[in-house]
């Protein structure tokens, strides 16, 4: 007979938990009874002691990332600084040539950077896990859009979770267009957890990454890093960034390029 695996300790559980919650987004009670061989009534005491701690919001039947649950959701961000962003979609679709294979995570920028490589009308391949952008683009017959499968949340209009970025390990890119939450001299950050899987999927799968921010998110830090200056080749913002920021991009070897009217 073969050696009964050891269950982990309350500490370990713990540590694998807020792992797998900063990894997906979301955890079910059923599925962490399954991971850890303990039963649900013990999954369901960690979560609840994780929630008292603040580290996690509990939702029925399971757990939440509070990066998932604080973070505006896509529509408000929509109405925020959209002159702005309007500008840098324009320029980063023009970055797009006809024949790329590109990616694009989900965001409001990345949304409008959608509508206008549209309107170019070329022919181009898009992986995404991003409804607005499908949408956009679906529009555009020389667009062949592949939609990422995942847990749908409707706040970020998108598809996340291990099953979205598992799918777009299949595929290989020019380009990925992605959004973040904040950029310091230090690093690119954002509130959602799930979404900083995605990204890092989309740019691991990627031979160019170009981030599309507003002045508006500089200097900004969020709760989870998603990569540093030097793992992104390009920035589309509407005004330079500040002295600090510019030096940590020029040592990092990022090309950054303002959109103007």
């Amino acid at each position: 007979m073969g050696r009964r695996k050891q269950r982990l300790s309350q500490q370990d559980r713990h540590a694998q938990l807020l792992a797998l919650l900063q990894r997906d987004g979301t955890v079910r009670i059923a599925t962490l009874a399954k991971a850890f061989d303990v039963t649900t009534e013990t999954a369901r005491r960690d979560l609840d002691e994780l929630a008292q701690r603040g580290a996690l919001k509990r939702t029925y039947g399971g757990a939440a990332s509070r990066s998932l649950i604080d973070e505006p959701g896509i529509g408000i961000r929509n109405r925020a600084h959209a002159a702005a962003r309007g500008l840098i979609a324009v320029t980063a679709a023009s970055m797009v040539e006809s024949g790329d294979a590109v990616m694009i995570d989900c965001g409001s920028t990345t949304s409008l950077f959608a509508g206008a490589l549209a309107a170019r009308n070329v022919h181009v391949t898009v992986v995404t896990n991003c409804l607005p952008v499908a949408s956009a683009l679906g529009t555009n017959a020389h667009c062949r859009v592949i939609l990422c499968p995942g847990d749908y949340v409707s706040r970020e209009a998108g598809t996340f979770g291990a099953d979205a970025v598992e799918f777009i390990r299949r595929f290989k890119a020019n380009k990925a267009f992605i959004g973040a939450g904040g950029i310091t001299a230090d690093g690119v950050t954002d509130a959602d957890s799930m979404g900083c899987a995605i990204t890092r999927a989309m740019m691991q799968r990627s031979d160019r990454t170009i981030l599309l921010l507003d002045q508006s998110k500089y200097d900004l830090v969020h709760f989870e890093r998603v990569c540093s200056l030097a793992d992104i080749d390009a920035l589309v913002s509407e005004a330079a960034p500040p002295r600090k920021l510019a030096a940590g991009l020029k040592a990092a070897g990022v090309h950054v390029t303002l959109a103007r009217a």
